[in-house]
Protein backbone atom coordinates (compact mmCIF):
# COMPACT_ATOMS: atom_id res chain seq x y z
CA UNK A 1 0.00 0.00 0.00
CA UNK A 2 1.40 3.45 -0.89
CA UNK A 3 1.02 6.33 1.91
CA UNK A 4 1.45 9.63 1.60
CA UNK A 5 2.36 11.74 4.37
CA UNK A 6 2.93 15.74 4.41
CA UNK A 7 6.32 17.18 6.07
CA UNK A 8 8.60 20.18 5.27
CA UNK A 9 12.01 21.41 4.78
CA UNK A 10 14.11 24.45 5.21
CA UNK A 11 16.29 26.90 2.95
CA UNK A 12 17.40 29.48 5.14
CA UNK A 13 14.40 31.08 6.43
CA UNK A 14 12.03 30.00 4.06
CA UNK A 15 10.04 26.13 4.07
CA UNK A 16 9.31 24.68 1.35
CA UNK A 17 6.36 21.54 1.35
CA UNK A 18 7.87 17.89 1.36
CA UNK A 19 6.09 14.92 0.52
CA UNK A 20 7.39 11.68 2.50
CA UNK A 21 5.50 8.55 0.20
CA UNK A 22 6.03 5.26 1.69
CA UNK A 23 5.62 1.91 -0.45
CA UNK A 24 5.35 -1.90 0.33
CA UNK A 25 5.38 -4.67 -1.11
CA UNK A 26 6.66 -8.25 -1.32
CA UNK A 27 9.88 -9.40 -1.87
CA UNK A 28 12.99 -10.29 -0.11
CA UNK A 29 12.97 -7.33 3.17
CA UNK A 30 15.22 -4.42 1.82
CA UNK A 31 14.44 -0.46 2.72
CA UNK A 32 15.78 2.37 1.18
CA UNK A 33 15.02 5.86 0.98
CA UNK A 34 15.61 8.43 -2.42
CA UNK A 35 14.61 11.83 -2.99
CA UNK A 36 18.18 14.12 -3.13
CA UNK A 37 18.76 13.36 1.11
CA UNK A 38 21.72 13.71 2.97
CA UNK A 39 23.54 11.72 5.24
CA UNK A 40 20.89 12.75 8.30
CA UNK A 41 17.84 11.73 6.27
CA UNK A 42 19.44 8.36 5.22
CA UNK A 43 19.95 7.36 9.08
CA UNK A 44 16.35 7.81 9.53
CA UNK A 45 14.93 4.88 8.21
CA UNK A 46 17.61 2.99 10.76
CA UNK A 47 16.12 4.97 13.71
CA UNK A 48 12.64 4.75 12.67
CA UNK A 49 12.92 0.57 12.16
CA UNK A 50 14.97 0.12 15.81
CA UNK A 51 12.70 2.90 17.47
CA UNK A 52 9.30 1.49 16.06
CA UNK A 53 10.64 -2.37 17.52
CA UNK A 54 11.83 -0.98 20.91
CA UNK A 55 8.46 0.86 21.31
CA UNK A 56 6.97 -2.84 20.93
CA UNK A 57 5.36 -2.59 16.86
CA UNK A 58 7.24 -5.21 15.21
CA UNK A 59 7.79 -4.66 11.23
CA UNK A 60 7.32 -7.89 9.07
CA UNK A 61 9.61 -8.41 6.62
CA UNK A 62 8.44 -6.14 3.74
CA UNK A 63 10.09 -4.13 0.79
CA UNK A 64 9.76 -0.70 1.69
CA UNK A 65 10.95 2.39 -0.66
CA UNK A 66 10.27 5.36 0.83
CA UNK A 67 11.09 8.94 -1.45
CA UNK A 68 11.09 12.24 -0.36
CA UNK A 69 9.59 14.80 -3.30
CA UNK A 70 10.00 17.16 -4.91
CA UNK A 71 13.47 15.03 -5.37
CA UNK A 72 15.24 18.63 -7.19
CA UNK A 73 15.54 19.97 -3.72
CA UNK A 74 18.40 18.57 -0.95
CA UNK A 75 16.17 17.75 2.20
CA UNK A 76 18.85 18.11 5.52
CA UNK A 77 18.69 17.24 8.87
CA UNK A 78 16.69 14.69 11.05
CA UNK A 79 12.85 16.76 11.35
CA UNK A 80 11.70 13.74 8.70
CA UNK A 81 11.98 10.66 11.43
CA UNK A 82 8.26 11.69 12.58
CA UNK A 83 6.75 11.54 8.46
CA UNK A 84 8.98 8.55 7.74
CA UNK A 85 7.54 6.67 11.00
CA UNK A 86 3.98 7.59 10.03
CA UNK A 87 3.80 6.72 6.29
CA UNK A 88 5.86 3.08 7.44
CA UNK A 89 2.69 2.87 9.98
CA UNK A 90 0.67 3.92 7.69
CA UNK A 91 1.35 1.62 4.28
CA UNK A 92 2.20 -1.50 6.58
CA UNK A 93 -0.91 -1.59 9.27
CA UNK A 94 -3.59 0.43 8.40
CA UNK A 95 -6.10 0.11 5.48
CA UNK A 96 -8.85 2.47 6.11
CA UNK A 97 -10.51 5.69 4.44
CA UNK A 98 -9.04 8.29 6.84
CA UNK A 99 -6.50 10.77 4.79
CA UNK A 100 -3.89 13.10 6.66
CA UNK A 101 -3.17 15.05 3.94
CA UNK A 102 -4.51 18.24 5.32
CA UNK A 103 -1.64 17.67 8.43
CA UNK A 104 2.30 17.79 8.44
CA UNK A 105 4.23 15.99 10.25
CA UNK A 106 7.80 16.94 12.12
CA UNK A 107 9.99 15.65 14.44
CA UNK A 108 12.69 13.38 15.36
CA UNK A 109 12.76 9.67 16.67
CA UNK A 110 14.64 8.45 19.75
CA UNK A 111 15.70 4.99 19.89
CA UNK A 112 13.07 4.37 22.79
CA UNK A 113 10.52 5.68 20.58
CA UNK A 114 10.31 9.22 21.73
CA UNK A 115 10.11 11.70 19.85
CA UNK A 116 12.18 14.55 20.29
CA UNK A 117 12.76 18.58 19.79
CA UNK A 118 13.87 20.17 16.49
CA UNK A 119 15.23 23.00 15.56
CA UNK A 120 12.97 25.11 12.59
CA UNK A 121 9.28 24.53 13.74
CA UNK A 122 8.30 27.68 13.54
CA UNK A 123 9.49 28.60 9.82
CA UNK A 124 8.43 25.12 9.19
CA UNK A 125 4.99 25.59 10.24
CA UNK A 126 4.55 28.77 8.69
CA UNK A 127 5.14 27.42 5.64
CA UNK A 128 2.80 24.62 5.99
CA UNK A 129 0.24 27.19 6.43
CA UNK A 130 1.44 28.81 3.46
CA UNK A 131 0.74 25.14 1.77
CA UNK A 132 -2.72 25.29 2.42
CA UNK A 133 -2.64 22.63 5.48
CA UNK A 134 -5.09 22.63 8.35
CA UNK A 135 -2.70 21.84 11.08
CA UNK A 136 0.86 19.86 12.32
CA UNK A 137 1.69 17.11 14.16
CA UNK A 138 4.89 18.13 16.25
CA UNK A 139 7.04 17.37 19.09
CA UNK A 140 5.55 17.38 22.55
CA UNK A 141 8.24 20.16 23.52
CA UNK A 142 7.81 22.18 20.68
CA UNK A 143 3.79 22.66 20.55
CA UNK A 144 3.76 26.31 22.43
CA UNK A 145 6.51 27.54 19.42
CA UNK A 146 4.02 26.20 16.73
CA UNK A 147 1.04 27.45 18.13
CA UNK A 148 2.98 31.34 17.59
CA UNK A 149 1.54 30.36 13.94
CA UNK A 150 -2.41 31.19 14.53
CA UNK A 151 -5.41 29.66 12.94
CA UNK A 152 -3.00 26.02 12.62
CA UNK A 153 -4.43 22.92 14.52
CA UNK A 154 -1.07 21.82 16.30
CA UNK A 155 -1.02 18.33 18.06
CA UNK A 156 1.92 17.34 20.68
CA UNK A 157 2.72 13.75 19.93
CA UNK A 158 5.61 12.56 23.09
CA UNK A 159 5.87 9.17 21.45
CA UNK A 160 4.99 6.31 18.93
CA UNK A 161 2.20 5.61 21.24
CA UNK A 162 1.02 9.05 20.67
CA UNK A 163 1.71 8.66 16.98
CA UNK A 164 -0.15 5.32 16.06
CA UNK A 165 -3.29 6.91 18.40
CA UNK A 166 -3.51 9.67 16.19
CA UNK A 167 -3.28 7.65 12.85
CA UNK A 168 -5.30 5.00 13.45
CA UNK A 169 -8.77 6.58 13.02
CA UNK A 170 -10.42 9.56 12.42
CA UNK A 171 -12.39 9.14 16.22
CA UNK A 172 -8.95 8.89 17.66
CA UNK A 173 -7.05 11.82 16.00
CA UNK A 174 -10.16 14.17 16.83
CA UNK A 175 -9.89 13.24 20.48
CA UNK A 176 -6.26 13.49 20.81
CA UNK A 177 -5.70 16.24 23.11
CA UNK A 178 -4.76 19.94 22.05
CA UNK A 179 -3.48 22.34 24.05
CA UNK A 180 -3.69 26.52 24.50
CA UNK A 181 -0.92 28.75 23.30
CA UNK A 182 0.98 29.73 26.90
CA UNK A 183 0.39 33.36 27.71
CA UNK A 184 4.06 34.86 27.46
CA UNK A 185 4.54 37.99 29.40
CA UNK A 186 6.01 40.51 26.67
CA UNK A 187 8.11 42.83 29.23
CA UNK A 188 11.47 43.81 28.67
CA UNK A 189 13.89 43.78 31.26
CA UNK A 190 17.45 45.06 31.67
CA UNK A 191 20.18 44.64 34.26
CA UNK A 192 21.78 47.27 32.90
CA UNK A 193 20.87 51.45 31.70
CA UNK A 194 22.29 54.77 30.87
CA UNK A 195 21.76 56.38 34.18
CA UNK A 196 24.94 54.60 34.66
CA UNK A 197 26.99 56.45 32.80
CA UNK A 198 28.62 59.62 33.88
CA UNK A 199 30.30 62.31 31.43
CA UNK A 200 30.19 61.43 27.99
CA UNK A 201 27.27 63.73 26.53
CA UNK A 202 28.41 63.42 23.10
CA UNK A 203 28.93 59.73 23.02
CA UNK A 204 25.02 59.25 24.02
CA UNK A 205 23.97 62.12 22.20
CA UNK A 206 25.34 59.88 19.04
CA UNK A 207 23.77 56.43 20.96
CA UNK A 208 20.28 58.32 20.99
CA UNK A 209 20.52 59.45 17.16
CA UNK A 210 21.75 56.03 16.18
CA UNK A 211 18.96 54.57 18.10
CA UNK A 212 16.29 56.91 17.01
CA UNK A 213 17.38 56.28 12.75
CA UNK A 214 18.79 52.71 12.70
CA UNK A 215 21.97 54.22 11.82
CA UNK A 216 25.42 52.35 12.70
CA UNK A 217 27.42 53.64 15.25
CA UNK A 218 31.24 54.00 15.62
CA UNK A 219 32.60 54.72 19.49
CA UNK A 220 36.49 55.54 19.59
CA UNK A 221 38.41 56.58 22.52
CA UNK A 222 41.35 55.25 25.35
CA UNK A 223 40.54 51.76 26.77
CA UNK A 224 38.17 52.26 30.20
CA UNK A 225 36.54 55.23 28.59
CA UNK A 226 33.02 53.80 28.59
CA UNK A 227 32.74 52.47 24.93
CA UNK A 228 31.02 49.11 25.30
CA UNK A 229 28.97 50.61 28.55
CA UNK A 230 27.35 52.60 25.75
CA UNK A 231 26.85 50.08 23.52
CA UNK A 232 25.59 47.69 26.40
CA UNK A 233 22.71 50.07 26.58
CA UNK A 234 21.62 51.14 22.82
CA UNK A 235 19.16 47.97 23.69
CA UNK A 236 17.62 49.32 26.30
CA UNK A 237 16.38 52.39 24.35
CA UNK A 238 15.43 50.94 20.94
CA UNK A 239 11.33 50.84 20.75
CA UNK A 240 9.24 47.46 21.85
CA UNK A 241 9.18 44.98 19.42
CA UNK A 242 6.32 44.49 17.06
CA UNK A 243 4.66 41.07 16.54
CA UNK A 244 6.33 40.86 12.72
CA UNK A 245 9.78 41.48 14.50
CA UNK A 246 9.61 39.36 17.41
CA UNK A 247 8.05 36.26 14.90
CA UNK A 248 11.06 36.98 12.55
CA UNK A 249 13.78 37.09 15.52
CA UNK A 250 11.86 33.97 16.27
CA UNK A 251 12.54 32.03 13.17
CA UNK A 252 16.23 33.00 13.16
CA UNK A 253 16.93 31.71 16.88
CA UNK A 254 14.75 29.02 15.97
CA UNK A 255 16.76 27.68 13.09
CA UNK A 256 19.88 28.65 14.89
CA UNK A 257 18.89 25.90 17.87
CA UNK A 258 19.21 29.28 20.40
CA UNK A 259 15.14 29.69 21.64
CA UNK A 260 15.30 29.83 25.29
CA UNK A 261 13.72 26.56 26.30
CA UNK A 262 10.57 26.95 27.42
CA UNK A 263 9.99 30.31 25.86
CA UNK A 264 7.74 30.49 22.32
CA UNK A 265 9.06 33.75 21.30
CA UNK A 266 11.77 36.10 21.86
CA UNK A 267 11.19 39.17 24.45
CA UNK A 268 14.02 41.31 23.61
CA UNK A 269 15.84 42.87 21.09
CA UNK A 270 18.97 40.87 20.44
CA UNK A 271 22.45 42.45 21.41
CA UNK A 272 25.32 40.06 19.83
CA UNK A 273 28.79 40.62 20.64
CA UNK A 274 31.19 38.32 18.97
CA UNK A 275 34.73 37.94 19.68
CA UNK A 276 36.98 39.41 17.63
CA UNK A 277 38.43 36.16 16.62
CA UNK A 278 35.31 34.80 15.33
CA UNK A 279 35.91 33.66 11.80
CA UNK A 280 34.33 35.25 8.37
CA UNK A 281 31.44 32.14 8.03
CA UNK A 282 30.31 32.79 11.74
CA UNK A 283 29.93 36.14 11.40
CA UNK A 284 27.58 36.46 8.35
CA UNK A 285 26.35 32.61 7.83
CA UNK A 286 27.58 29.56 6.65
CA UNK A 287 27.86 25.66 6.13
CA UNK A 288 27.68 23.44 9.28
CA UNK A 289 27.59 19.64 9.68
CA UNK A 290 23.63 20.60 9.97
CA UNK A 291 23.46 22.41 7.04
CA UNK A 292 23.67 26.24 6.33
CA UNK A 293 22.94 28.15 9.15
CA UNK A 294 22.54 31.78 10.15
CA UNK A 295 25.87 34.00 11.53
CA UNK A 296 26.26 36.30 13.88
CA UNK A 297 24.79 39.43 12.02
CA UNK A 298 21.55 37.34 11.11
CA UNK A 299 21.25 36.42 15.07
CA UNK A 300 21.34 40.41 15.61
CA UNK A 301 18.36 41.48 13.17
CA UNK A 302 16.36 43.76 14.53
CA UNK A 303 18.99 44.42 17.38
CA UNK A 304 22.67 45.48 17.82
CA UNK A 305 25.58 43.97 15.86
CA UNK A 306 28.51 44.83 18.78
CA UNK A 307 32.06 44.43 17.34
CA UNK A 308 34.34 45.23 20.06
CA UNK A 309 37.99 45.94 19.06
CA UNK A 310 36.81 46.54 15.40
CA UNK A 311 40.51 46.85 14.01
CA UNK A 312 41.52 43.40 16.16
CA UNK A 313 38.66 41.52 13.46
CA UNK A 314 40.15 40.40 10.58
CA UNK A 315 40.26 41.90 7.29
CA UNK A 316 38.13 39.44 5.79
CA UNK A 317 35.14 39.49 8.08
CA UNK A 318 35.33 43.25 8.25
CA UNK A 319 34.78 43.57 4.62
CA UNK A 320 32.39 40.34 4.29
CA UNK A 321 29.72 43.48 6.36
CA UNK A 322 29.74 45.57 3.46
CA UNK A 323 26.66 43.99 1.31
CA UNK A 324 24.46 42.98 4.36
CA UNK A 325 25.39 46.44 5.88
CA UNK A 326 23.51 47.89 2.60
CA UNK A 327 21.31 45.15 1.61
CA UNK A 328 20.17 44.25 5.11
CA UNK A 329 20.30 40.68 3.96
CA UNK A 330 23.03 37.81 3.56
CA UNK A 331 22.50 35.69 0.75
CA UNK A 332 24.81 32.46 1.18
CA UNK A 333 25.27 30.55 -2.28
CA UNK A 334 26.28 26.79 -1.65
CA UNK A 335 26.57 24.11 -4.42
CA UNK A 336 23.06 22.66 -3.44
CA UNK A 337 21.36 26.26 -3.59
CA UNK A 338 20.76 30.44 -1.75
CA UNK A 339 19.90 30.37 1.53
CA UNK A 340 18.63 33.90 2.34
CA UNK A 341 18.61 35.37 6.08
CA UNK A 342 17.82 38.86 7.02
CA UNK A 343 20.65 41.41 8.55
CA UNK A 344 18.66 43.97 9.61
CA UNK A 345 20.44 45.01 12.66
CA UNK A 346 22.68 48.16 14.29
CA UNK A 347 26.11 48.06 13.59
CA UNK A 348 27.85 49.33 16.70
CA UNK A 349 31.41 49.17 16.75
CA UNK A 350 34.08 50.13 19.14
CA UNK A 351 37.81 50.62 18.88
CA UNK A 352 40.70 51.80 20.67
CA UNK A 353 43.17 55.20 19.14
CA UNK A 354 46.12 52.97 19.45
CA UNK A 355 46.85 48.82 19.62
CA UNK A 356 48.09 49.29 23.30
CA UNK A 357 44.70 51.89 23.94
CA UNK A 358 46.91 54.34 26.16
CA UNK A 359 47.36 57.07 23.39
CA UNK A 360 47.52 60.28 23.64
CA UNK A 361 49.03 59.48 26.98
CA UNK A 362 52.54 59.18 26.42
CA UNK A 363 53.45 58.12 29.87
CA UNK A 364 51.99 55.30 29.03
CA UNK A 365 51.92 54.91 25.11
CA UNK A 366 55.29 53.77 23.43
CA UNK A 367 53.38 52.84 19.81
CA UNK A 368 54.82 54.72 16.93
CA UNK A 369 52.88 57.38 14.72
CA UNK A 370 53.31 54.30 12.07
CA UNK A 371 51.94 51.86 14.77
CA UNK A 372 48.85 53.51 15.17
CA UNK A 373 48.54 54.42 11.48
CA UNK A 374 48.40 50.85 10.49
CA UNK A 375 46.08 49.95 13.52
CA UNK A 376 43.53 52.65 12.43
CA UNK A 377 43.89 52.35 8.95
CA UNK A 378 43.03 48.32 9.24
CA UNK A 379 39.41 49.64 9.01
CA UNK A 380 38.71 50.72 5.26
CA UNK A 381 37.33 53.30 3.96
CA UNK A 382 34.80 51.48 2.54
CA UNK A 383 33.76 50.37 5.63
CA UNK A 384 33.68 53.41 7.36
CA UNK A 385 31.35 55.26 4.70
CA UNK A 386 28.99 52.50 5.84
CA UNK A 387 29.11 53.88 9.65
CA UNK A 388 27.18 56.70 9.89
CA UNK A 389 28.55 57.94 13.32
CA UNK A 390 31.62 58.25 14.36
CA UNK A 391 32.78 59.19 17.58
CA UNK A 392 35.29 59.91 20.34
CA UNK A 393 34.96 59.10 23.59
CA UNK A 394 36.85 60.87 25.91
CA UNK A 395 38.39 59.73 29.21
CA UNK A 396 35.63 60.92 32.47
CA UNK A 397 37.11 63.30 34.99
CA UNK A 398 36.64 62.75 38.43
CA UNK A 399 34.25 64.95 39.02
CA UNK A 400 32.44 63.22 36.48
CA UNK A 401 32.76 59.74 37.89
CA UNK A 402 31.82 60.93 41.40
CA UNK A 403 29.03 63.30 40.32
CA UNK A 404 25.78 63.03 42.30
CA UNK A 405 23.67 65.13 39.54
CA UNK A 406 21.01 62.22 37.94
CA UNK A 407 22.60 61.17 34.47
CA UNK A 408 19.84 60.51 31.62
CA UNK A 409 18.02 57.23 31.90
CA UNK A 410 17.42 55.07 29.36
CA UNK A 411 13.85 55.65 29.95
CA UNK A 412 13.67 59.11 29.09
CA UNK A 413 15.79 58.52 25.79
CA UNK A 414 13.66 55.53 24.72
CA UNK A 415 10.77 57.97 25.02
CA UNK A 416 12.72 60.54 22.46
CA UNK A 417 13.45 57.44 20.05
CA UNK A 418 9.75 56.13 20.02
CA UNK A 419 8.46 59.92 19.49
CA UNK A 420 10.91 59.77 16.40
CA UNK A 421 10.38 56.41 15.26
CA UNK A 422 6.71 57.77 15.35
CA UNK A 423 7.63 60.54 12.83
CA UNK A 424 9.43 58.24 10.27
CA UNK A 425 6.34 55.32 10.41
CA UNK A 426 4.11 58.54 9.39
CA UNK A 427 6.68 59.36 6.75
CA UNK A 428 7.15 56.37 5.15
CA UNK A 429 3.41 54.90 5.47
CA UNK A 430 3.22 54.18 2.00
CA UNK A 431 7.12 52.73 1.69
CA UNK A 432 6.27 49.28 2.77
CA UNK A 433 10.23 49.00 2.21
CA UNK A 434 10.81 51.64 4.52
CA UNK A 435 11.17 51.07 8.30
CA UNK A 436 13.85 54.16 9.40
CA UNK A 437 15.55 56.54 8.06
CA UNK A 438 18.66 54.52 7.48
CA UNK A 439 16.81 52.13 5.02
CA UNK A 440 16.17 55.41 2.94
CA UNK A 441 18.27 54.84 -0.86
CA UNK A 442 19.36 57.78 -3.00
CA UNK A 443 16.10 57.88 -4.43
CA UNK A 444 14.02 58.53 -1.21
CA UNK A 445 16.74 60.83 0.16
CA UNK A 446 15.97 63.25 -2.54
CA UNK A 447 11.93 63.13 -1.74
CA UNK A 448 12.32 62.73 1.99
CA UNK A 449 15.36 64.90 2.43
CA UNK A 450 14.89 68.25 0.86
CA UNK A 451 16.81 71.22 1.74
CA UNK A 452 16.15 74.73 0.86
CA UNK A 453 18.88 77.10 -0.65
CA UNK A 454 20.67 77.98 2.45
CA UNK A 455 20.96 74.31 3.15
CA UNK A 456 21.77 73.21 0.03
CA UNK A 457 24.76 75.53 -0.24
CA UNK A 458 26.17 75.20 3.25
CA UNK A 459 26.35 71.58 2.45
CA UNK A 460 27.32 72.23 -0.82
CA UNK A 461 30.68 73.50 0.30
CA UNK A 462 31.33 70.67 3.12
CA UNK A 463 30.86 68.03 0.09
CA UNK A 464 34.33 70.37 -1.94
CA UNK A 465 36.10 70.77 0.67
CA UNK A 466 35.57 67.06 2.45
CA UNK A 467 36.13 65.38 -0.90
CA UNK A 468 32.68 63.29 0.53
CA UNK A 469 31.87 60.60 -1.99
CA UNK A 470 27.97 60.24 -2.74
CA UNK A 471 27.84 57.37 -0.05
CA UNK A 472 29.18 59.67 2.83
CA UNK A 473 26.97 62.58 1.87
CA UNK A 474 23.95 60.51 1.61
CA UNK A 475 24.91 59.21 5.31
CA UNK A 476 24.79 62.87 6.03
CA UNK A 477 21.55 63.75 4.78
CA UNK A 478 20.17 60.86 6.91
CA UNK A 479 21.25 61.57 9.94
CA UNK A 480 20.63 65.10 9.78
CA UNK A 481 16.90 63.95 8.95
CA UNK A 482 16.97 61.98 12.24
CA UNK A 483 18.31 64.96 14.51
CA UNK A 484 15.34 66.53 12.49
CA UNK A 485 13.50 64.53 13.66
CA UNK A 486 14.40 64.45 17.09
CA UNK A 487 13.38 67.86 17.08
CA UNK A 488 10.23 67.48 15.99
CA UNK A 489 10.99 69.68 13.00
CA UNK A 490 9.93 69.16 9.28
CA UNK A 491 12.59 70.79 7.74
CA UNK A 492 16.56 69.87 7.58
CA UNK A 493 18.12 72.88 8.78
CA UNK A 494 21.79 74.41 8.78
CA UNK A 495 22.43 73.04 12.30
CA UNK A 496 21.43 69.74 11.56
CA UNK A 497 23.41 69.04 8.62
CA UNK A 498 26.48 70.71 11.14
CA UNK A 499 25.78 68.27 13.49
CA UNK A 500 25.45 65.06 11.34
CA UNK A 501 28.66 66.23 9.42
CA UNK A 502 30.58 66.52 12.83
CA UNK A 503 30.07 62.63 13.33
CA UNK A 504 32.28 62.00 10.04
CA UNK A 505 35.68 62.86 12.02
CA UNK A 506 37.64 59.83 12.10
CA UNK A 507 37.05 59.04 8.22
CA UNK A 508 38.81 62.50 7.89
CA UNK A 509 41.83 62.10 9.75
CA UNK A 510 42.16 58.49 8.76
CA UNK A 511 41.69 59.10 4.89
CA UNK A 512 43.29 62.91 4.38
CA UNK A 513 39.51 64.13 3.65
CA UNK A 514 40.80 67.89 5.31
CA UNK A 515 43.38 70.08 5.55
CA UNK A 516 45.06 70.43 9.49
CA UNK A 517 43.17 72.96 11.91
CA UNK A 518 39.89 72.21 9.83
CA UNK A 519 38.78 69.15 12.18
CA UNK A 520 35.35 67.97 13.37
CA UNK A 521 34.57 68.52 16.74
CA UNK A 522 34.67 64.79 18.12
CA UNK A 523 38.21 64.35 17.15
CA UNK A 524 40.34 67.18 17.38
CA UNK A 525 42.39 65.83 20.35
CA UNK A 526 42.96 62.30 20.04
CA UNK A 527 43.74 62.05 16.11
CA UNK A 528 44.80 65.75 15.72
CA UNK A 529 47.98 64.63 16.68
CA UNK A 530 48.68 61.97 14.57
CA UNK A 531 47.86 63.10 11.47
CA UNK A 532 49.24 66.39 11.34
CA UNK A 533 50.54 65.92 7.97
CA UNK A 534 47.71 65.34 5.95
CA UNK A 535 46.61 67.72 3.51
CA UNK A 536 44.09 68.42 1.15
CA UNK A 537 43.63 66.34 -2.19
CA UNK A 538 41.33 68.66 -3.84
CA UNK A 539 44.55 70.28 -5.19
CA UNK A 540 42.13 72.06 -8.39
CA UNK A 541 40.91 74.57 -6.05
CA UNK A 542 42.46 78.26 -5.13
CA UNK A 543 43.96 79.10 -2.02
CA UNK A 544 41.16 81.43 -1.88
CA UNK A 545 38.36 79.01 -2.53
CA UNK A 546 39.70 76.80 0.15
CA UNK A 547 39.86 79.64 3.04
CA UNK A 548 36.01 80.63 1.68
CA UNK A 549 35.21 77.19 2.40
CA UNK A 550 36.72 77.30 5.84
CA UNK A 551 35.18 80.23 6.68
CA UNK A 552 31.34 78.89 5.93
CA UNK A 553 31.90 76.13 7.91
CA UNK A 554 33.80 77.07 10.94
CA UNK A 555 30.59 77.01 13.08
CA UNK A 556 30.29 73.40 12.64
CA UNK A 557 32.49 72.57 16.28
CA UNK A 558 30.09 75.50 18.35
CA UNK A 559 26.75 74.57 16.63
CA UNK A 560 27.38 70.70 17.25
CA UNK A 561 28.51 70.76 21.10
CA UNK A 562 25.99 73.15 21.73
CA UNK A 563 23.30 70.04 20.46
CA UNK A 564 24.84 67.33 22.56
CA UNK A 565 22.93 68.11 25.36
CA UNK A 566 20.36 65.28 26.09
Amino acid sequence: MLAKINSAGLSGMDGFLVSVEVDESDGLPKSIIVGNVSASVREALDRCQVALRNAGINIPPKRLTINLAPADRRKDGTHFDLAIAAGILKSIFLDNDFSLEDYGFVGELGLDGRIRHVNGILPIVTEMKKAGLKGAVVPKTDVQEALVVSRMDILGVEDLIDLCTIIASRESFSGHPRETPMIQKSEESYDVDFSDIHGQSFSVRAALIAASGGHNLLLSGVAGSGKTMIARRIPTILPELTREENIEITKVYSIAGLLPEGSALMNRRPFRTPHHTITTPSLVGGSSPSGVVPGEIALASKGVLFLDELPLFSKSSIEALRQPLEEKKVVINRLNGSFLYPADCMLVAAMNPCPCGYYPDRNKCHCTESQIRHYQRGISKPILERIDLCVEASPVSFEEATSSKASVSSAELRNKVQKARAIQKIRFENCSHLHVNADMSAKDIEKFCPLNDESKSFIGKIFELKSLSMRTYHKVLKVARTIADLEGVADISISHLSEAVSYRGLEDHLYGAVETGVLSSGFSGTYGKVFTKVTVRNTQKTDSKVRQNKRSVSGITDLSEERCSL
